[in-house]
């Protein structure tokens, strides 16, 4: 099974799909951005796109990947990433389910005030790139094509994860941490993720 949580660029997917990690066991974070900055370290600058997910060969290997892993590992594969073309979630997830394989969908919805203000917590400002992206993110999944959609202007982390567990008819483990544990957890996430685009 795949659970693959979409949104703008600092919506909280990263955080979501890591909070859903240690409550599902066994289960993995798969990052599909991985892939990205591989093709874009091996492509001379001057042909390079400006977004890697425009090569048809990220798509091609994140499908045949997630396609071996659904396969092969017997846990829940959950994959934090951005996709706003429709061409591109038919390419990967359409193909997937197109194929007999499980994926849950999610997007998560935010205001551009709601945002803005999470990417500021990353440092990052109102002129950089995730922060420029944010309109045609907005816009581009309130399509019917990317729901299922969460509303996540006042919800926390915690209860997207577990609104996303009840959706997929998932069982979630018991959070016993303390706050300060969990503030640590959420804090290691967001320094072993910054992005430099």
């Amino acid at each position: 099974m795949i659970i693959w949580i979409n949104g703008a660029f600092g919506s909280g997917k990263t955080q979501t799909a890591f909070e859903l990690s240690r409550r599902l066991k066994p289960s993995y974070v798969y990052d599909p951005e991985k892939m990205g900055f591989a093709l874009r370290s091996m492509i001379p600058p001057e042909i390079a796109e400006d977004d890697f997910q425009s090569y048809p060969l990220w798509r091609a290997f994140n499908y045949s990947l997630l396609a071996s892993l659904t396969d092969t590992y017997r846990g829940i594969i959950i994959v934090p990433m951005t996709i706003v073309h429709p061409e591109y979630f038919y390419e990967i997830i359409g193909r997937l389910r197109h194929d007999g394989r499980t994926v849950h969908h999610f997007t998560l919805m935010a205001s551009k005030e709601t945002v803005l203000k999470r990417l500021r917590t990353r440092a990052e400002g109102k002129n950089s790139w995730a922060a420029k992206q944010i309109d045609r993110c907005i816009e581009g999944l309130a399509s019917p094509i990317f729901a299922d959609h969460l509303q996540t202007d006042n919800m926390s982390i915690q209860d997207a994860a577990e609104t996303i567990a009840a959706r997929a008819n998932l069982t979630l483990a018991p959070d016993t941490r303390g706050s300060l544990r969990r503030f640590t957890d959420r804090l290691m996430v967001k320094l072993n993720h910054i992005r430099i685009k």
